[in-house]
């Protein structure tokens, strides 16, 4: 391992809340002056050359978490596997985990209409095809609550991975969960939005999640989630 993969483990972990990391070593010898320093190797998390198809495979019937309990099918991803923009919300509602893809019920389609009704009126030639979308944690939790810190650990590694395979020009974070999964913060939506920000040298923009704009009392923040999608689509298509 490299320093600057070195560099990115570390990242990682202290984004997942893990400040501590221990390597068993052999019976201490005496010290010599001149020996070099060595780097101790950590677990890899983006192997070489990793693809979505490894990552959805090295998945397989996960049984890493407690949601594996009650979800009917694993979420993991779906869309232009090349894309230059990556949504990720925060899990898998009763119709994703019915169907095994992201965002296909009433917050699903509300987010089709954003992307492309924005796309369309700011002249941007795409549709929800040609974007990728994924979810903090790939199984429902029950009564769609947000998922748990341990919950989010275990399943950041593959979203990591993905993000690190794909390597998008842009992250669009649907909602506070995705936004403290990415950037490791506590702030709401409401404080982060409106400015750029950045994981692993890449842009990333917070938003609304959808189905937080579905609700009666919320419509005034459609505005600021339609003026988020104008700067990403621009950002990432102009």
């Amino acid at each position: 391992m490299d320093r600057e993969e070195l560099r990115t483990a570390l990242e990682f972990y202290r984004d997942i809340g893990i400040e501590t990391l221990y390597k068993r070593q052999p019976v201490p010898k005496p010290i010599q002056l001149k020996t070099p320093m060595i780097i101790p190797e950590l677990p890899s998390i983006a192997p070489q050359g990793d693809t979505l198809l490894q990552i959805s495979q090295d998945i397989g019937d996960c049984k890493r978490c407690g949601l594996c309990e009650g979800r009917n099918k694993i979420v993991f991803g779906s869309g232009n596997e090349r894309s230059s923009l990556v949504f990720v919300g925060e899990a898998p509602g009763a119709d994703e985990d019915a169907q095994g893809f992201p965002f296909v019920g009433r917050a699903g389609q509300l987010l089709t209409q954003m992307i492309e009704g924005t796309a369309s009126k700011e002249g941007i030639a795409i549709t929800r095809a040609d974007v990728y979308i994924c979810n903090v944690v790939k199984c429902r939790p029950p009564e769609n609550r947000a998922p748990q810190p341990d919950e989010m650990e275990i399943c950041g590694q593959f979203l990591f991975r993905q993000l690190m395979a794909i390597r998008p020009k842009a992250i669009c974070a649907l909602g506070s969960t995705a936004a403290k999964a990415i950037l490791g913060t506590k702030e709401g939506v409401t404080k982060l939005r409106g400015d750029w920000h950045k994981w692993h040298d890449i842009p990333v923009i917070v938003t609304f999640h959808p189905s937080y704009l579905l609700r009666p009392y919320n419509q005034n923040a459609k505005r600021d989630a339609w003026e988020d999608l104008k700067k990403v689509l621009h950002f990432v298509y102009d």
